[in-house]
């Protein structure tokens, strides 16, 4: 049986994708609203004889919330299909996979420190999917019988 060492020293890769999945979720863009608010601050300190500085750094604000307004939007979009996923093929895909890479695991030597990490990883991962898949099969089955149904009383 490994040691409490052997099993955290296996544990590493999965806690480093893990850590590196919450760094990426924590990363920040610039800060494009502050960066327009400065560059007001500044057009107001311009001299009014620069008529055409002062009329390219309007045009340059101008850029910047236009593609503030459209980064808006595409984000909005892309929450509103995130939030309706449903479930599909892929899914099921994705669950074959987890069950063939556990299956792929168990092959693998049991002496390696983080063979029992893994696994359990692994068994666990598939359960998930598992339960996404399934559940994306059960509003298809769902749908469909509702869909026969229908055209069943209608006809």
């Amino acid at each position: 049986m490994p040691g409490i060492a052997d099993i955290a020293l296996g544990a590493a890769p999965i806690a480093g994708g893990a850590l590196l999945g919450v760094a990426a979720g924590n990363l920040r863009g610039p800060d494009v609203r502050g960066a327009i608010k400065a560059d007001l601050e500044l057009l107001d300190q311009l001299p009014d004889e620069d008529v055409e500085l002062r009329a390219r750094l309007r045009e340059s604000i101008n850029m910047r919330i236009v593609d503030l307004i459209d980064a808006t939007e595409k984000s909005r979009e892309l929450r509103e299909i995130a939030s309706s996923y449903k479930g599909n093929w892929r899914d099921i895909v994705v669950f074959i996979c987890a069950v063939l890479f556990t299956i792929v695991w168990w092959n693998v030597p049991h002496s390696r420190t983080n063979w029992l990490v893994m696994f359990v990883f692994l068994i666990l991962l598939s359960g998930v999917v598992a339960v996404y898949a399934s559940r994306g099969v059960i509003r298809a089955v769902a749908s469909l019988r509702h869909s026969r149904h229908k055209d069943g009383s209608a006809g």
